[in-house]
């Protein structure tokens, strides 16, 4: 283009960047492309500009992007709502509601008006902060600026009031109201709904909703089945927990970690772990490989079950499978061994818990202390007394030796003559 002596404009300019951010480049080589074109001349847009600030906001610049404003608006070219909700949206992420909010009030005194998506932004924020009444106030002020709450604004509502425990009826009543204004429920939707029944323990609810899901047409997502696979193991259903599994799988829905160690997890704590191991099978076809959270999960399980002679082996895969075990990884092992009386090997691990840079906090000594309390026999007598000689230091219980004072090194005890 440049070579047939035509100028990009501030249009070819703006899609270049998109173009940029999309195959990966970063924002650093977005802002030299930037500066190449300033030197040419090129006459910049709000299109140019809103597409640097959001490869900025997309890294996490964010100090960067909003200096990126100022010099747009000192040029003349005032932002619009997208440029906002660019902002707004990478605030929130960050979890810089308030801030948001200030971007959200300085947009409304500039007489900006507010786009659907602008309050979903929001939405999105306070239903993850669990704070519905901020949510339905949102709600109320789309309709003051002529705009309808949309599915995704719904779905907000749902899910702020359903990630809450005994709030599932509340998050009905939004579901149902969603559906009485005309709004066709989306998978997320549904989603949300089964999450709030399965928070509150409803896992029966959750699988009806599931069920009318289905009925209405709408294809579960994998964020649906992970929901409701939380749902049955929370409840210890494994049976129904097996069902969901073998559907997912006609279905050929392709399972994330996530999914993957809820059924794990599942399975191991009912002391099913053949199902457990057929789990990590079916996984590894897909390049899903254990990590550390499932080791975790399975050695907690193990000890559970009484089957405390197999985490060696369980430890030992890990390390052949190069995963390093975690502090998470030690405490459960050492409380393991320490229900079971074996000093000695529980003794064994916390050395190799502090060789490996890792430690319990006070709480857990705590509780550590109060199973060796219960648990305390002659058994291997040594070992639970350095055991809790390890305790009771972590937990300020020792006493300090303190050094004579060389005045009293070689008092005899004889009166002093005057």
């Amino acid at each position: 283009m440049e070579t047939d002596g035509v100028l990009p404009d501030h249009v070819t300019c703006s899609i270049m960047i998109i173009g940029m951010r999309k195959l990966g480049h970063s924002a650093k080589d977005a802002w030299q492309f930037f500066e190449k074109m300033n030197q040419k001349g090129v006459r910049w847009g709000e299109e140019a500009f809103g597409a640097l600030i959001k490869s900025f906001c997309v890294e996490g610049l964010l100090s960067e992007a909003l200096i990126i404003q100022s010099e747009m608006e000192k040029k003349g070219i005032s932002s619009n709502a997208i440029v906002y909700n660019t902002l707004m949206d990478a605030y929130c992420k960050s979890n810089r509601v308030e801030e948001a909010e200030g971007l959200f009030v300085e947009m409304k005194a500039k007489g900006i008006k507010p786009t659907a998506a602008t309050f979903n932004i929001l939405l999105y924020a306070y239903s993850r902060r669990m704070q519905p009444k901020i949510v339905e106030s949102l709600m109320a002020e789309m309709k003051d600026f002529g705009l309808k709450p949309n599915a995704n604004s719904y779905t907000c509502l749902i899910s702020a009031y359903g990630r809450q425990k005994k709030m599932s009826d509340m998050a009905a009543d939004a579901f149902l109201k969603m559906k009485k204004v005309g709004i066709k429920p989306t998978s997320h939707s549904y989603t949300a709904m089964i999450h709030a029944h399965s928070v509150s323990g409803w896992h029966e609810k959750a699988y009806a909703v599931f069920e009318n899901m289905i009925r209405e047409g709408i294809k579960p997502s994998i964020e649906t089945y992970t929901t409701l696979l939380d749902a049955f193991r929370r409840a210890g259903d494994t049976q129904t927990l097996m069902k969901i599994w073998k559907l997912m799988m006609s279905e050929k829905v392709k399972g994330t970690q996530v999914t993957f160690n809820i059924l794990v997890d599942g399975f191991a704590k009912q002391g099913l772990f053949m199902e457990a191991r057929d789990v990590i099978s079916e996984f590894g076809k897909i390049g899903l490989q254990p990590t550390v959270m499932t080791y975790n999960m399975l050695i907690n399980a193990y000890a559970r079950g009484g089957l405390d002679s197999n985490i060696p082996q369980l430890l030992k895969e890990m390390e052949a499978l190069r995963l390093r075990p975690d502090s998470i990884t030690y405490s459960t092992v050492i409380y393991a061994f320490v229900r079971v009386r074996d000093f000695k090997r529980a003794f064994f691990y916390h050395k190799e818990m502090v060789k490996s840079g890792y430690a319990m906090d006070i709480s857990s000594y705590r509780k550590l202390r109060a199973i060796l309390d219960v648990k305390a026999a002659d058994k291997n007598k040594s070992d639970k007394v350095a055991m809790f000689g390890i305790i009771n230091k972590k937990m300020g219980f020792m006493k300090i030796k303190r050094k004579k004072d060389e005045f009293w090194k070689h008092k005899t005890g004889r009166p002093i003559k005057p």
